[in-house]
């Protein structure tokens, strides 16, 4: 300032050089964007649907502008046939009480072609580009039309389907796009499951078709769906490139194992140029702050292989990598690969990767068995099969998320694809983020439920496309080519070619029940804990057991009429004679846990039952520890639809007590006792040992009172199971009594717990002195807090009675309506404790799932009550509608047909 005045030509010239800057910034910006490809655009709105039988008029009609769709439905997409007609209430939810029944929704619909047709927009920014329409699946076959010409065909639901539409179509003009699906050739008779019957047999003639969703038909865990799940099931986009294409990434890693402070990274792509001329241009990556590129030149019409490794692009030998890991191992870390082909200083075509650095091996030096070791550890699987991600495939992300974080909060590391039928690429990415890893199979079942298909390039085509698009992924283990059998030569041969030239790292095995200590083949019915200790192969790809859903859950799933009496209802949900032993499992609960009461009293005693069982299912694998028992996979982890057998959750996402059971007997250091044998194990997962520590034993009688304490110190050395003795059961025990079983480290803390109840030697099958136990009436705290969209309540139980609290199981609610909140994620559940005994969990669930109500937790147990309280942020209570005394007596019987 001078004589009052500002001196405003600095400001001048700032200014100056500010727009100067700012126009450069912008200018950089524009050509930044110019150069980067244009973003994919969804086809997910607009869509109508119509039986082909109904439209008179051709494709090239069909996919006109002045086509007329009066009397068509709206179209989910994606979705199915079946899908969209219920979404129009055209049809009842099929999977609720017996609606699926061919008199409510017809058979027909598995042998009726339809039409599909959407009106879009092409992108402006489209123009100079090729335009490409991109099908992530339809099942069965296909054939595309837009504005009235045929742009191709598709066939198996396995297969992308990915057309050049430029010639066709014009940027910033609408567009007509018309899809004729047809339902799979051979969609056979479906099974019907009901209590004369039972649930039938497996599958049938749909197998023939190869890469289709061949369960349709019907197994003993799902009737048959009556569209066959046909439709555009996969979601549906446009994209753009320029000259030429990037195609078929392929990412390889390599540790020098046994250190794992390098890794030499391999990238492999396929270049495609599309035009008359040559083109030349330059390959780019990118990832984790390393970069590399190469000149390419591709001839016209031509497709060129291109690859990098650390011998010629030495930044490819990355050091002090972050690795990826199955869960329980270490952190899953992954990298994004970037890859882009740029023409002319423009990107013609880019890539995203996500990969992981992670090092398999299938062998160690002291056994012939499978045993999968990553980074140089063993991991002892622990899995869970899917015969299908959902009957309907009905499978948005938020649903898959929850389904596989519910896996890895069981403490499971694996998912079996049974015959592939739950692929897309939210699976595998999902896997990937949890650290699951995945046994992925092809499209044949058992040789008994099926003939081989007969379309042997159909078969092939899917096959290939599904490796090329999925090989990525850190998460896939296992490549096999058949459940329970050999595939045929001819398509075994052409597998291992395949797996030759596109696979270079992992394993193939052939059947999912022989080679390399594999077995299948359950049992699949409800046996006793002792049982589950008897086996004798290494790697168990399928066994399982009754699996009973909650009380709330059960009521969702059919009407009032059929929750008292064990009837077709049931059966059309997996409760039947079959494999599972459906119509034996009454006898059983009663017969091991006393009378059954009513429809509460089932699902009580069916949650220790569940509970036993499946713990049992993995302890019984872990007591023999990688000598021989590498891996246990149970039939099923995830349910296709609301059912009473071979779940650790339900259809709806609550979870029953299996999961909490299987999240026991599968921690990383886990503390067991051997129900065979009564020796007490410690369990050690972990690369590296456990010393110093201790393991305490109690065991009480049935009034409460303490009868047995033994402390075992414990040395235990990595990837093994550890003997610290036999038990030396004490005189004077009650008929029935329980044991719990702590384990600490050389610190103090705990790292496990575990907690049982046992039947006299001589009678050791009868358990029902557990009617015996008095109430408990728990003190219970719960606080909540809001975190990033989660609401987090933290839950201390203590048991204040001179009684034991068994089984105490939490349920998240909204408090006003008293409607459950799911999915929800429980720390642990099902928790049994001794008197004084306290216990903290945590529940997590999203802000948005409680709708602005207060939370509330509801207690039921077997014995278990809470005091009411609606002080502070959460409100709790006992579940009344879980209690036994609430209901009517009914003995909840059998429904016996009458004689035919």
């Amino acid at each position: 300032m001078k004589d009052g005045h500002v001196n405003t030509g600095w400001k001048s010239s700032i200014a100056r050089c500010a727009g100067v800057f700012l126009a450069g910034f912008v200018a950089t910006l524009s050509s930044l964007a110019a150069s980067a490809p244009p973003a994919t655009m969804m086809l997910s709105s607009g869509w109508q649907l119509q039986d082909a039988g109904k439209v008179s008029q051709a494709g090239e009609a069909v996919s006109g502008a002045g086509f007329q769709t009066t009397g068509w439905l709206a179209a989910t997409v994606p979705g199915t046939v079946l899908t969209s007609l219920v979404n129009d209430g055209v049809y009842p939810e099929p999977l609720y009480g017996e609606n699926d029944r061919a008199t409510k929704i017809p058979e027909t619909l598995a042998r009726t072609p339809f039409w599909y047709r959407t009106v879009f927009t092409v992108p402006k920014n489209y123009k100079q580009k090729t335009t490409f329409l991109n099908f992530d699946g339809i099942n069965y076959s296909a054939e595309v039309w837009v504005n009235g010409k045929q742009v191709g065909t598709m066939r198996g639901a396995f297969k992308r389907g990915i057309f050049d539409i430029t010639a066709l179509v014009k940027p910033g003009k609408k567009a007509v796009l018309a899809v004729l699906v047809t339902p799979q050739p051979h969609p056979g008779d479906p099974i019907e499951h009901n209590i004369r019957n039972g649930v039938g047999t497996n599958g049938g003639i749909t197998a023939i078709d190869g890469p289709t969703f061949l369960s349709t038909i019907g197994w003993d865990w799902i009737p048959g769906i009556r569209d066959r799940d046909s439709g555009i099931w996969e979601k549906v986009f446009l994209s753009a490139t320029g000259p030429v294409l990037l195609k078929d990434p392929l990412v390889t890693t390599d540790l020098p194992l046994p250190k794992l402070d390098s890794t030499d990274v391999g990238v492999q792509a396929r270049l495609e140029n599309i035009t008359d001329l040559p083109q030349q241009g330059l390959l780019k990556g990118n990832f984790g702050g390393v970069s590399f590129q190469k000149n390419i030149e591709v001839s016209p019409h031509s497709s060129t292989a291109v690859s990098f490794d650390a011998k010629s692009t030495p930044a490819l030998h990355v050091l002090n990598p972050k690795l990826w890991w199955p869960n329980g191992y270490g952190p899953q870390n992954l990298y994004e690969l970037h890859l882009t082909f740029e023409v002319k200083g423009k990107i013609s075509d880019s890539q995203d990767v996500p990969f992981g650095v992670r090092k398999i091996a299938y062998l160690v030096p002291d056994s012939e068995n499978l045993t999968i070791s990553v980074n140089g550890v063993r991991v002892f699987i622990r899995g869970g099969d899917w015969g299908l991600d959902e009957a309907m495939k009905r499978i948005p992300r938020e649903r898959l998320e929850a389904q596989i974080r519910m896996h890895k909060a069981a403490n499971m590391n694996m998912i079996r694809n049974w015959v592939g039928q739950s692929t897309s690429e939210d699976f595998y990415e999902l896997c990937d983020k949890y650290g699951i890893l995945l046994w992925d199979e092809f499209f044949q079942p058992n040789p008994s439920d099926g003939p081989n298909p007969t379309d042997l390039p159909t078969y092939l085509a899917n096959v290939r496309d599904k490796i090329l698009r999925y090989r990525n992924h850190p998460s896939i283990a296992v490549w096999c080519a058949r459940n329970e059998g050999y595939p045929p030569k001819e398509i075994d041969d052409a597998l291992r070619v395949l797996m030759a030239e596109l696979e270079p790292t992992r394993l193939y095995q052939p059947s999912s029940t022989a080679g390399h200590g594999v077995n299948s083949g359950g049992p699949y019915h409800w046996r006793t804990p002792r049982e589950f200790y008897q086996f004798d192969e290494a790697f168990k790809t399928e066994i399982g057991t009754v699996s009973v859903p909650t009380i709330e859950s059960i009521k969702g799933m059919m009407p009032e009429k059929d929750w008292e009496i064990i009837n077709d209802d049931w059966a059309e949900h997996d409760f039947a004679k079959g494999a599972s032993g459906g119509d034996k499992y009454r006898g059983i609960i009663e017969a091991r846990y006393g009378k059954l009461a009513n429809l509460a009293d089932f699902v009580r005693k069916s949650q220790l039952a569940n509970y036993e069982a499946f713990r049992a299912m993995y302890e019984g694998r872990n007591a023999k520890l990688f000598s021989p028992s590498t891996g246990v996979i149970t039939w099923m982890s995830n349910p296709a639809q609301p059912s009473f057998v071979w779940q650790i959750y339900h259809h709806d996402l609550e979870p029953n007590s299996s999961l909490f059971a299987v999240q026991k007997a599968a921690e990383m250091v886990h503390v067991q006792l051997n129900e065979s044998d009564s020796d007490v194990q410690v369990i050690n997962n972990l690369g590296t040992p456990i010393t110093g520590a201790v393991a305490r034993v109690a065991v009480y009688n049935l009034d409460g009172s303490a009868a047995y304490q033994h402390d075992f110190k414990v040395t235990a050395p990595a990837s093994v199971a550890t003997s610290l003795g036999k038990m030396d059961w004490p005189a004077g025990l009650s008929p029935v009594h329980f044991i719990k079983l702590d384990l600490h480290d050389a610190a103090g803390s705990l790292l496990s717990t575990n907690f049982y109840w046992r039947g006299m030697p001589d009678h050791p099958d009868d358990l029902t002195a557990l009617n015996d136990l008095h109430p408990v009436t728990l003190e219970m705290k719960a606080s909540r807090k809001d975190e990033d969209g989660k609401c987090l309540i933290a839950v201390t139980l203590h048991n204040p009675g001179s009684q034991v609290a068994l089984m105490t199981h939490l349920q998240l609610r909204r408090q006003k309506s008293g409607e459950r909140v799911l999915p929800v994620y429980y720390t642990d559940n099902y928790i049994s404790l001794t008197p004084g005994e306290t216990r903290t969990l945590s529940i997590e669930a999203s802000v948005e799932a409680l709708k602005g109500e207060m939370p509330l937790v509801v207690v039921d147990g077997w014995n278990v009550a809470v005091t009411s309280s609606s002080a502070g942020s959460v409100a709790t209570m006992t579940n009344v509608g879980a209690q036994v005394d609430h209901w009517p007596t009914t003995g909840i019987p059998m429904y016996v047909p009458p004689a035919q």
